[in-house]
């Protein structure tokens, strides 16, 4: 399935990957509004101390899956998924694909 610029893919491994090109978390939210009490989506904010760049990951959880759908932007410009699972490695050192 095509992920609509976005990635299938569990938070902490985009959080993870974006925190090894050098973006340091800044700000997490989670979002909780279905009726189970499971998150519903949040957001992840990390800056770049070097670049001064700001990568965001905004994420909406799957009913039946560990996996959430996950849209990122570095300053601004949505990083586009290809629709494959990604995973920590999936980034260039410039915050970009790989």
């Amino acid at each position: 399935m095509k992920a609509e610029g976005g990635w299938v893919v569990a938070l902490d491994d985009i959080a993870t990957a974006l925190s090894t090109d050098g973006f340091q978390e800044c700000k997490r939210e989670i979002t909780s509004s279905r009726r189970d009490g499971q998150p519903a989506g949040g957001l992840w904010q990390g800056l770049d101390t070097r670049t001064g760049a700001v990568a965001s990951a905004i994420w909406v959880s799957r009913l039946l899956s560990q996996q959430a759908m996950v849209f990122i932007t570095v300053d601004g410009e949505l990083l586009q998924g290809d629709g494959s699972e990604a995973g920590p490695n999936s980034f260039s050192e410039d915050g970009g694909e790989a």
